[in-house]
């Protein structure tokens, strides 16, 4: 796992927020809810809507094009949707907040 930092570590001070990203080539969308952060890709697998144009409700994040809703945590489709999204680790540290890429398993360097 690659471990990236992606912002100082006063954006704690700032508040809620989705908005995207892109990292290593991955374009990705980060929201703030309260104290806490998350992570997950910025297309909607339904049909390629820009994720962080949407909104948060419930610990939901809603696709601004046909209402689909994933859940931020797991990624999972609400019940009947039958699609989800990926989700990607982050960690506050001091220093910042990082998120957590996978390494590809083809590279070997």
């Amino acid at each position: 796992m690659n471990w990236i930092n992606l912002y100082p570590s006063n954006i704690t001070s700032s508040n809620d927020f989705i908005r995207p990203i892109e990292v290593s080539g991955l374009k990705l969308c980060i929201l703030k809810i309260g104290n806490d952060f998350y992570a997950v890709q910025n297309k909607c697998p339904h049909a390629g809507a820009d994720l962080s144009n949407g909104w948060c409700v419930n610990g939901q994040i809603v696709c601004p094009y046909h209402r689909h809703e994933f859940d931020i945590k797991t990624g999972r489709g609400a019940a009947g949707q039958g699609n989800y999204i990926e989700t990607y680790p982050i960690q506050l540290r001091e220093d910042g907040l990082y998120i957590g890429i996978p390494k590809p398993w083809w590279k070997f360097w």
